[in-house]
């Protein structure tokens, strides 16, 4: 009689990333990989950008140097990228503090949320981009 009425359990299997990359999320999903990314490339690259701040803060002379760095197309796309992933993760924090006060937990308010944040984002990198290459 055990035997009829024993039960089925999930059977979990190990994934590898191909199998992952495979997977069909929606735009509220990949706003929220996203957001995990960019948050882990701030947390590395901060070492980085403080010792910039603290090399320019240093000396008339370091702060030249590091703003004839800024002449070189390069690392101003460096730092147009950099910007894209400051104001996407700031955005996409805004985006998760509206849905903890349970704003926008519907399908369609997420993915309302998702778009306005990609395009936030964007728009506002393309402003730093426009300073940065000179435009205004």
């Amino acid at each position: 009689m055990a035997e009829a009425v024993k039960k089925l359990r999930p059977e979990y299997r190990n994934i590898n990333i191909r199998q992952i990359l495979m997977l069909r999320l929606p735009l509220a999903g990949r706003v929220s990989i996203l957001h995990r990314i960019s948050g882990a490339l701030l947390f590395f690259l901060l070492p980085l950008v403080l010792y910039l701040l603290e090399q320019s803060l240093n000396s008339e002379l370091n702060f030249a140097f590091l703003k004839a760095c800024f002449s070189y197309p390069l690392v101003n796309l460096v730092a147009v990228v950099l910007s894209w992933v400051y104001l996407f993760h700031f955005c996409a924090g805004l985006r998760h503090l509206l849905l903890d006060m349970h704003y926008a937990l519907t399908k369609r308010g997420s993915k309302q949320t998702s778009i306005l944040v990609l395009v936030v984002s964007s728009i506002l990198t393309i402003a730093v981009a426009f300073k940065l290459f000179g435009a205004f």
